[in-house]
């Protein structure tokens, strides 16, 4: 597990992105709840995330309409499957508009660059 906290903040609200390993929406689940096990992510307002597991995609938006989409095609762009990518946001009171889009973009990017091949073993 791979979890990169603060990473932007713009109006109030902060990000951070994390991912791991992952085969199923079952384990795609399991691990978001892990990670809202910490009272922090527990607090947060959106858990976005997206798996390229077997036939299908998968994602979630967790109320943060349109974001898991955006996960999910940087997942297909950079070929990782069997890795789960979250986007965590805790809202700050502002709406971002569709900043919120690029933030999503720059946190999942950011976690790629960071993910190390531990993390990320299933690129082609």
């Amino acid at each position: 597990m791979l979890v990169l906290d603060n990473i932007i903040n713009d109006r109030g609200s902060r990000y951070a992105v994390s991912g791991a390993a992952c085969r199923s929406e079952t384990e795609a689940r399991a691990f978001v709840k892990t990670l809202c096990k910490r009272k922090k992510f527990a607090r947060a307002t959106h858990h976005s995330w997206a798996l390229l597991a077997g036939d299908q995609p998968i994602k979630a938006d967790d109320g943060e309409a349109g974001a898991g989409m955006v996960i999910l095609r940087m997942l297909e762009r950079e070929g990782l499957r069997d890795h789960v990518v979250v986007v965590t946001r805790w809202y700050g009171g502002k709406h971002l508009g569709g900043d919120r889009f690029r933030h999503v973009q720059d946190a999942v990017r950011l976690y790629l660059d960071q993910a190390g091949p531990q993390d990320v073993a299933d690129r082609p």
